[in-house]
C-alpha cells in the first residue's frame, strides 16, 4: 500500500536569531512520519527576515515562537502577508470543511493572532516569565483532546516577556473556539492572569507555553556556559538549578512535548480528507 502524503509549513518567526524552538517542531514531524507510516513533506518559511509566505497547497501551518514585542510589528509587510495568509486559510476552511486545513500557533505566533483578530489584550509583562512552569486547564481544557493524558495541572517550557489577557470570550466563541488554559492562579498578586492556551476553532489551535521543548534538547542548550549564565544572571542561581532538576523529569515536559503536537498532527490528518496517496 502506498504511502499517505502530507504537506506541513513552517512558519519561522525566529528572525534569523538561534533558538531551540525550529529544530523540535522538525524533529516532531519526522518522528510523526515515522510513527504514522506516512510522508511528510515539509517546507520552511522565514517569514519575518525573508517575507516567505507558503501557499494553500500546505494541509499544516506551524507557527513558531520568536524574538521581540508582538505589538511593534503591527502594520509591517511581513505581518501583513502572514495575516493575508491566516485569512486565505480561515476561508478555506469555511468552504471547505471536509478538507480543513490545521493551523498550530506557538508562543510568538500566538501573541500576534490575538493581537490582530481582537481576542484579548497583547501587553509586556512586569517581568519575564522563564522556566517550567504549571499550566492549569480550565472546564473547556479538561475537554479538549489535545491534552489527553496530561494531568492539571500540567508542566511546559515557558519563555516570553509578552502575555494575552482579558479575552475577548463572547468573540472567541463565537469563532467556535474557547479559552483552555491560564497561568497559576495567585489571589496574593493582583494581576489578571495571562491566557496559556486557545482553541480557536476546529483547525485553529494556539498555545502561549512551548509545547515542542524536548528535555534534552533543552538540558543540552541550558548547560552551555552562556545559557547559564545568562538565566543565573537574570533569575538567580536556585532558578537555573531547579530549571535543570524539571526538565530532567519524566512527567513534566517531556510527557507534553510528546503530547499536544502529536495529537494536533493527527487530529489534522482526520479532519481532512484530501491527504493523498503514493
Amino acid at each position: 500500500m502506498e504511502k499517505r502524503v502530507i504537506r506541513a509549513a513552517i512558519l519561522d518567526l525566529y528572525e534569523g536569531q538561534a533558538n531551540q524552538g525550529m529544530r523540535c517542531i522538525r524533529e516532531i514531524l519526522s518522528d510523526f512520519e515515522k510513527k504514522e507510516n506516512l510522508i511528510v513533506e515539509t517546507g520552511v518559511f522565514d517569514v519575518r527576515s525573508k517575507e516567505q509566505i507558503p501557499d494553500l497547497t500546505y494541509d499544516i501551518y506551524i507557527g513558531s515562537g520568536g524574538p521581540g514585542s508582538p505589538l511593534t510589528s503591527e502594520g509591517a509587510n511581513w505581518e501583513n502577508l502572514y495575516f493575508g495568509l491566516m485569512d486565505q486559510i480561515r476561508n478555506h476552511n469555511m468552504l471547505y470543511p471536509d478538507q480543513l486545513k490545521s493551523v498550530f500557533l506557538i508562543c510568538h505566533s500566538f501573541q500576534i493572532y490575538c493581537r490582530y483578530y481582537g481576542l484579548g489584550t497583547v501587553s509586556q509583562r512586569k517581568s519575564p516569565s522563564f522556566g517550567v512552569m504549571p499550566i492549569h486547564s480550565t472546564t473547556a481544557g479538561n475537554r479538549e483532546r489535545l491534552f489527553e493524558g496530561l494531568d492539571n495541572p500540567f508542566w511546559a517550557v515557558d519563555s516570553r516577556e509578552y502575555q494575552v489577557t482579558l479575552p475577548n470570550l463572547k468573540k472567541i466563541r463565537e469563532m467556535g473556539g474557547d479559552v483552555l488554559c491560564i497561568e497559576k492562579y495567585r489571589p496574593h498578586i493582583k494581576l489578571e492572569r495571562c491566557v496559556m492556551a486557545i482553541r480557536f476553532d476546529d483547525a485553529f489551535f494556539g498555545v502561549q507555553f512551548h509545547p515542542e521543548a524536548d528535555s534534552l534538547g533543552m538540558l543540552h542548550h541550558m548547560k552551555t556556559e552562556e545559557k547559564k549564565q545568562q538565566v543565573i544572571a537574570n533569575f538567580g542561581e536556585e532558578k537555573y538549578n531547579t530549571m535543570l532538576d524539571q526538565l530532567d523529569d519524566p512527567e513534566k515536559i517531556r510527557l507534553t512535548h510528546d503530547t499536544i503536537l502529536p495529537l494536533f498532527l493527527q487530529t489534522a490528518i482526520s479532519t481532512n480528507k484530501e491527504f493523498i496517496l503514493k
